[in-house]
């Protein structure tokens, strides 16, 4: 037998949408065009997922779906419908910081704290995926997230901490203005 296509909902038109959001499952009615990030923050409130450029390009966005990690402006709320979504508020348990939280605090791994929550989510599954063996690897694994004060360096200690299990020393702050005297791009990971 043949399946009869379904017709796409009329414009305005409402879906209903299912995700486990930091374990807490959740049905919202949305639009089909709602993206991932407008629904968590304006219908669920959870403000620790940044909208930056919503383009995909700076990874303020970033939060775990479907154990991956992804640029949630990018992504429609409706393709993620049974998925479990893991956001910044879901990271810490019990009232303790994840070990990449944690590892963030004591490298200062931010500066404004604006890219901070996309930096955490996307370390935390590059930590998870197991494909980050060395250095570099971090920093490449880490390129779609973007920070404009300049803390890179601090962002791949605090990773290669929780990574390598080995305390890493922080960044001094002077080492920042040494290298921009330099000419050095430390613009990027």
């Amino acid at each position: 037998m043949e399946k009869t296509p379904q017709r796409p909902p009329a414009h305005g038109a409402e879906v209903s949408v299912r995700f486990v959001v930091n374990g807490r499952e959740q049905v919202l009615e949305l639009e089909p065009r709602v993206t991932l990030l407008d629904a968590l923050r304006e219908r669920l409130g959870l403000m620790g997922t940044k909208k930056g450029c919503d383009r995909g390009q700076c990874g303020a966005c970033t939060v775990i779906a479907g154990g991956r990690r992804i640029k949630s402006c990018l992504a429609l709320a409706v393709s993620h419908d049974g998925d479990a979504i893991t956001t910044i508020e879901g990271l810490e348990q019990d009232g303790r910081l994840h070990r990449v939280q944690q590892a963030f605090i004591e490298h200062d791994g931010f500066q404004c704290g604006y890219c901070t929550s996309g930096q955490i989510m996307s370390a935390v599954a590059l930590l998870n995926e197991g494909h980050a063996r060395t250095t570099d690897d971090v920093r490449e694994l880490m390129s779609g997230n973007l920070c404009r004060c300049g803390a890179y360096p601090n962002i791949v200690a605090a990773i290669e901490e929780v990574r390598t299990g080995i305390a890493m020393a922080p960044v001094p702050a002077n080492t920042m203005v040494a290298l921009e005297r330099s000419g050095s791009d430390h613009a990027s990971l």
